[in-house]
């Protein structure tokens, strides 16, 4: 018994070693292809020129420098609003191109798994929006640069609405992924998923004013993702907030591994 049980972890290493090389290997090809790819710099460009242009340039309610005040609440307020589009454009091949130019069964039929194949598109797009988000800290800097000597920025709730967006893209990332794998027309996988975001992200908060029911309106606003995001970018960081959303995320990524096993019976 002693020797099996050390041998049983190494196996155990081993597995999870191959699965975590499968999924990197594929995250790495997802990234190859979108930088050199014009469209997917493209992607990102226009989510970083909209941002500029937003938080900084038009006559907006998210202006920050027409608000007067020297923090980023309406940035964290409006980041989740760009990231409806932008998340539903990065996720939108994953798996309509695949599907459309045939090369699903041949990735179907390597010895990788729904899990892994699903798992390496996740860490793809997770990566590109992470660089995506990165940049945006040039704000933080501006705003910092823009205080007074005596001012100083609440850098606990910037961290915590940062780890709010990406949290919340998780929960998106997943949602899209599914959106993908059962559409192979790339338009109609980034409008579905622009319509369902925006849903999951609003539509709650929408279907509760419009009830009006005193009972059940605390319920069904934290069934969407605004409340949980909204209450961690004023930096309240509960383990409520967290449960749901890494829930929530690993149950979209629950639905897309279904998914892609049903398309792997029919071949």
């Amino acid at each position: 018994m002693a020797l099996q049980v050390p041998f049983l972890v190494c196996i155990m290493e081993t597995a999870l070693a191959y699965n975590l090389n499968s999924m990197w290997s594929i995250a790495f090809k997802e990234l190859r292809l979108f930088f050199s790819s014009p469209i997917g710099l493209l992607t990102i460009g226009i989510f970083l020129i909209l941002n500029a242009l937003l938080f900084w340039i038009f006559e907006s309610p998210a202006n920050i420098l027409k608000a007067g005040f020297g923090d980023l609440t309406l940035f964290f307020d409006w980041t989740p609003r760009l990231l409806l589009f932008l998340i539903p454009a990065l996720c939108m091949r994953s798996f309509s191109e695949e599907i459309r130019n045939g090369t699903l069964e041949l990735l179907l039929t390597k010895p990788l798994t729904p899990t892994q194949i699903v798992g390496g598109k996740f860490l793809g797009v997770f990566l590109l929006l992470l660089i995506a988000l990165l940049a945006t800290t040039v704000n933080v800097a501006a705003i910092h640069n823009l205080l007074a000597p005596t001012a100083h920025l609440d850098w606990g709730s910037i961290m915590a609405s940062y780890m709010g967006l990406l949290l919340m893209s998780i929960v998106f990332i997943g949602l899209n992924l599914c959106v993908s794998i059962g559409l192979k027309n790339q338009v109609s996988a980034l409008l579905a998923g622009i319509i369902i975001c925006f849903a999951h992200y609003d539509a709650w908060q929408l279907l509760a004013d419009t009830l009006q029911l005193s009972a059940a309106y605390e319920t069904i606003i934290n069934i969407g993702m605004k409340a949980h995001y909204f209450s961690m970018s004023r930096g309240i960081f509960t383990f409520e907030d967290l449960c749901y959303f890494v829930l929530t995320g690993l149950f979209f990524l629950y639905c897309s591994v279904e998914l892609l096993k049903r398309k792997q019976r029919l071949l």
